[in-house]
């Protein structure tokens, strides 16, 4: 019984090299994307300069004013689509930026 599995095992263990290596006869593996691909992709988008990095169409967002001293801040208003809640202190001048997805609050002084 050893010597089938040790005869039949050969057999599948060379088979799944054959795979693997790619030649003609056998169809390969899917899922793996060549690290070429994505290199080409990167630099493709790094030298596309009419288009803005998250960083600045998030810093072009006016401050949100808000009129309490804390803000709980979602990211958006669908749940789906948003991060974990985060409360944001209002307390200093500058406006007070969330660490999910950056958005800005100061606080709104009625005078």
């Amino acid at each position: 019984m050893a010597a089938f599995w040790r005869t039949n095992g050969l057999r599948m263990g060379s088979h799944l090299m054959r795979s693997l290596s790619g030649s003609p006869n056998s169809r390969g593996v899917s899922g793996i994307v060549n690290s070429e691909i994505i290199t080409s992709h990167t630099e493709k988008w790094m030298q596309d300069f009419s288009n803005k990095s998250p960083m600045e169409l998030i810093s072009e967002v006016p401050p949100i004013k808000v009129e309490g001293r804390i803000v709980a801040c979602e990211g958006d208003t669908n749940p789906a689509l948003g991060h974990p809640i985060e409360f944001i202190c209002l307390d200093k001048a500058e406006p007070a930026v969330c660490k999910y997805c950056g958005l800005r609050y100061v606080q709104d002084h009625h005078h």
